[in-house]
C-alpha cells in the first residue's frame, strides 16, 4: 500500500503508543527499557507516549536515568501506575526526582463504585489538572457503577484488552459494550494489554486472538457518530486490513478528531511493532528504526 496523499493521518496517531516495555509479554529489564525509551522518543517523536511505570519500581527507574547531562538531560515523562492509597507518596517521589516528569497517572483495577470514589478523591487531591489520569474499569457487573463515578470528572477509563492468557481478552461484543458505555457517558479511555498489532489477529504461539488497535479506533469512531454497539463489535471482529484502511481513509477530519479524543492511547510493550504495522499499511511514512 502506498502512503496517503491527504492530510487525514497527520497527527492522527500522535501519543497513541504508551511505552509499556516493562510489562508482559516484553518484560524488558529497566536497564534496557530506559535507554530504549529515550531512543524511541528521538526516532519516533510525538508518536510515543510516556513511559509506563508502577509505583513499586520508581526507585529502580531513578537508578537508571543517568547523570542528567547530554541525552540524559531530556525530561523523562512517566505514566505512573499507583493504587489510590499509594498515589500521594508515589506522585511526590516523581516530583522530587530530578529528570522525571509526571505525564499521566493510572489507577489499577477498582472493584466497585466505593473504590472508584476513593480513587477520584485522591486523584483530585494529588494530580494537577493538566495531567491526565485513568481508572481501570472492572470487567464485571460493577463496570457501569464505576463508570458513573467517572462521568462528569476529568478522569478517563482504563480498559483491559488482553493479557497473557485467553480469559483476559474481552470478546468483541463485550469490548464494544464497554466502548459504547464510555462514549455514551462522555468518558475518554485508554487501553492496556493485548493491542500489539494494528489488525485483529490470532497469535500463533499462544493461540490467543488479539484485538487490533485500528479495530478499536474504528469502533470508537463509529460509536461517536451514534452507531449501536453491534456496529462497533463488527469493526472489532474485522480481520481484513484493507477494509480497515479503506474505512479509515473515508473519515472526515472531524470524525478522526472525535475518535482520538475518546481513544487517547494504549500501552504496548513494543512501540515499534504497532508503528511498523502502520508503515506497512501505508498510514505512516517510513522512518528510521531503532535497532532491535
Amino acid at each position: 500500500m502506498t502512503a496517503p496523499s491527504d492530510q487525514l493521518f497527520d497527527g492522527l496517531f500522535d501519543g497513541l503508543f504508551d511505552d509499556a516495555a516493562l510489562f508482559p509479554p516484553g518484560d524488558a529489564p529497566m536497564a534496557v527499557a530506559v535507554p530504549a525509551h529515550r531512543e524511541l522518543r528521538v526516532r519516533l517523536g510525538d508518536l510515543v507516549g510516556p513511559f509506563v511505570v508502577p509505583a513499586a519500581r520508581l526507585g529502580e527507574l531513578t537508578e537508571h536515568l543517568g547523570d542528567g547531562s547530554g541525552d540524559d538531560a531530556a525530561p523523562f515523562h512517566v505514566s505512573l501506575i499507583a493504587a489510590a492509597g499509594d498515589l500521594p507518596a508515589a506522585a511526590a517521589r516523581v516530583r522530587s526526582s530530578p529528570g522525571l516528569t509526571l505525564a499521566a497517572v493510572e489507577v489499577p483495577l477498582v472493584a466497585d463504585a466505593a473504590a472508584a470514589r476513593e480513587a477520584v478523591r485522591v486523584l483530585d487531591e494529588v494530580v494537577p489538572a493538566d495531567v491526565p489520569a485513568a481508572v481501570e474499569l472492572p470487567r464485571t457487573a460493577a463496570r457501569d457503577e464505576v463508570l458513573d463515578v467517572l462521568t462528569g470528572t476529568r478522569y478517563r477509563a482504563k480498559l483491559r484488552t488482553g493479557g497473557v492468557r485467553a480469559a483476559l481478552f474481552p470478546t468483541p461484543r463485550e469490548l464494544a459494550a464497554t466502548l459504547h458505555a464510555c462514549v455514551a457517558q462522555r468518558v475518554a479511555l485508554k487501553c492496556t494489554a493485548g493491542l500489539h498489532s494494528a489488525v485483529r489477529r490470532t497469535d500463533p504461539t499462544t493461540g490467543c486472538t488479539h484485538h487490533g488497535f485500528l479495530n478499536v479506533l474504528l469502533a470508537v469512531g463509529a460509536l461517536t457518530t451514534g452507531a449501536p454497539p453491534a456496529v462497533a463489535a463488527g469493526w472489532l471482529g474485522e480481520t481484513d486490513a484493507g477494509a480497515l484502511v479503506a474505512a479509515l481513509r473515508s473519515w472526515p477530519a472531524e470524525r478522526a478528531a472525535r475518535a482520538r479524543a475518546v481513544f487517547t492511547s494504549f500501552g504496548t510493550c513494543s512501540v515499534l511493532e504497532p508503528v511498523d504495522d502502520l508503515v506497512t499499511l501505508g498510514l505512516l511514512p517510513s522512518r528510521e528504526r531503532t535497532p532491535a
